[in-house]
């Protein structure tokens, strides 16, 4: 270690573990609102009988470190001495130029603790052969629980995989939901649900009962504008200035990973194409993807590039790709994805638009992006299949949204307008009427409050109008509650 003293390494670490000296000081750094990953990678590291690892995967700002310094709260609270606990960013460039188990053997000489050590990185895919330390970490130091983040999910779960099975468990880490943006507001008017209370179940309810509880949600409509506006990021949430929030949205979140992140993990031989690709694909959102006008529009840029570079957004998590699914003897469009932003409010942010609630057709963008990254995250750990349906000879026919269940079907379509109505010739009342489909539940999303029940087109699925702020309020608390995958 000839660059950096061991004397420099330890500056860093005292910086960055201010609890060591005082364990009040965590407290500056933790929230006191927790999203569900914390309690999970807080079961994950402190599990007596199952040892595993866990890391953090998510996008810039979406709270990684935050839950990190929750969870480092949560184990002074348990007793375990504050020394024993060493938080490590790989992003800071000293760090950056001395070996993970060369900071942890500073950490340990200076610190020859007793009894479990409990580490976290930050950052991790900045840290040269990360799988084969972390493996050797795992196999030799039994006393020795970490949890890690990372920014680029798949480079992490790769090297999860590859760093052994039974070593690792990847906890993904989306915006936050609307129910959770509600949370961490603190609102003090929220709906009151009935307990147990599911998506499905709702249309066991009779009218009054319905609109009793749509009342609930009278008070969160202007909340739900401000949600499309900022997004889930914690930290712009709970800002009071939303366009200097929506800037930092656009310079730490795109900026930065675009610029910086993925020129150096996914090898980008330009920059400026990338970045042309990324405002392309917003303009895009919620369009079917033709990589092939990509790449003619984009300076005739060659198929493979395009796809390549494409494949790096999706593992930076900053967009999702929808893809085709049949739908029972029905054949669907085949090939071409949908491409979603992964965040409503980035593609705002980088459009710059100002008319997003104004302007009817980019009001539907912008929920329809909304409500496909609440059902990604609704069922990332489950067996279920998300896509979209098109019909393949009538393309004008399509379902937004399609959840593939062992049992059967789940279809979502977005009609956020002050008229919802769908004619009978509509995809998902064909669907709902085919008993090859395999559809056991359809929900048609709606704008208004009193918009909610049967539609009266005569289906053998029943087809359900919800309004989408009580379909996502719901959806999210589902999440939060541990019965993700279960509508």
């Amino acid at each position: 270690m000839n660059i950096v003293s061991e004397a420099q390494v330890l500056s860093i670490l005292r910086k960055y573990n201010p609890w060591w000296i005082s364990k009040e000081e965590i407290k500056k750094l933790s929230k006191p609102q927790k999203r569900l990953a914390f309690y999970e990678a807080l079961k994950t590291m402190c599990h007596e009988s199952i040892r595993r690892f866990a890391v953090l995967s998510g996008a810039r700002r979406v709270g990684k470190t935050t839950i990190m310094y929750q969870m480092i709260e949560a184990l002074i609270e348990k007793g375990i001495p504050s020394r024993n606990i060493v938080y490590i960013t790989l992003d800071n460039p000293i760090i950056k130029l001395v070996s993970v188990e060369e900071v942890i053997s500073i950490y340990e000489s200076v610190y020859p603790i007793e009894g479990k050590k409990y580490i976290f990185l930050d950052e991790i895919q900045y840290t040269d052969n990360w799988e084969l330390w972390t493996k050797v970490l795992y196999d030799s130091r039994p006393d020795i629980r970490l949890t890690a983040t990372g920014s680029a999910s798949p480079v992490i779960e790769r090297g999860a995989a590859e760093s052994g099975t039974g070593r690792w468990s990847v906890l993904k880490v989306p915006t936050m939901s609307f129910y959770e943006y509600c949370q961490i507001l603190q609102l003090s008017s929220l709906p009151q649900l009935p307990d147990k209370l599911n998506l499905t179940g709702l249309i066991n309810l009779n009218s009054i009962e319905l609109g009793n509880i749509m009342v609930g949600f009278e008070p969160l409509r202007q909340h739900f504008n401000r949600y499309l506006t900022i997004g889930g990021f914690p930290e712009l949430v709970l800002s009071t200035d939303d366009i200097y929030a929506q800037r930092m949205l656009r310079e730490d979140v795109v900026d930065k990973v675009i610029k910086r992140d993925i020129m150096t993990l996914f090898n980008i031989r330009s920059p400026l194409l990338m970045e042309k690709l990324f405002l392309y694909l917003c303009i895009k959102s919620s369009e079917i993807f033709s990589i092939t006008t990509a790449a003619r529009e984009l300076e005739n840029t060659s198929i493979p590039t395009i796809e390549g570079y494409i494949d790096a957004l999706d593992k930076s998590n900053l967009i999702y790709q929808a893809k085709p699914l049949n739908i029972g003897g029905k054949a669907a469009l085949k090939g071409k994805p949908k491409i979603y932003v992964a965040d409503a409010a980035i593609r705002s942010a980088v459009l710059m638009t100002d008319d997003g609630l104004t302007d009817e057709k980019e009001l539907g963008v912008i929920v329809e992006t909304a409500v496909y990254k609440h059902l990604v995250s609704f069922y990332q750990s489950s067996p279920a299949r998300l896509g979209y349906y098109r019909k393949a000879k009538d393309n004008q026919k399509e379902v937004d949204a399609v959840i593939e269940l062992p049992q059967g079907k789940i279809l979502c379509e977005v009609k956020y307008r002050t008229n919802s109505h769908i004619p009978q010739s509509d995809a998902i009342v064909e669907l709902c009427n085919d008993p090859n489909a395999g559809v056991t539940n359809a929900f048609l999303l709606t704008k208004q409050l009193d918009d909610i029940g049967i539609t009266k087109h005569n289906t053998a699925v029943p087809i359900f109008r919800i309004p989408t702020i009580a379909f996502l309020y719901i959806l999210g608390k589902l999440e939060a509650d541990g019965l993700n995958g279960k509508m």
